[in-house]
């Protein structure tokens, strides 16, 4: 069984709502997704114990029926977290562009 450490990107900011929800939630009760809010952006840091990455999240996600409304659109997974599961590059999935923006120049 490996370690999994990543942090899951969500839409937006959690609504009034979606933070009282969250605080009631028992599913985000035992601290193996915890949310980090700042002006404008929210994410959970994730650590679950599972023998793939992909069980891993899928775990993380299924938390996510407690909160009505809210979107995960990335997932990332850091230096250290591919080290310790000895994976030798990093692996990010890039968040995609918020609806409506316009793609950046190439």
């Amino acid at each position: 069984m490996r370690s999994w450490r990543f942090t899951l990107h969500i839409q937006g900011p959690l609504t009034p709502e979606q933070s009282d929800a969250l605080d009631w939630s028992d599913s985000f009760s035992d601290g193996r997704a915890t949310p980090v809010t700042g002006p404008g952006t929210a994410e959970f840091w994730c650590h679950f114990d599972a023998e793939h990455l992909t069980e891993a999240i899928a775990e993380a996600l299924e938390r996510f029926e407690d909160l009505p409304g809210v979107l995960v659109r990335s997932v990332e997974l850091d230096e250290m977290a591919l080290e310790d599961n000895g994976m030798s590059t990093p692996a990010v999935v890039p968040a995609p562009p918020p609806v409506g923006a316009t793609p950046p120049a190439v």
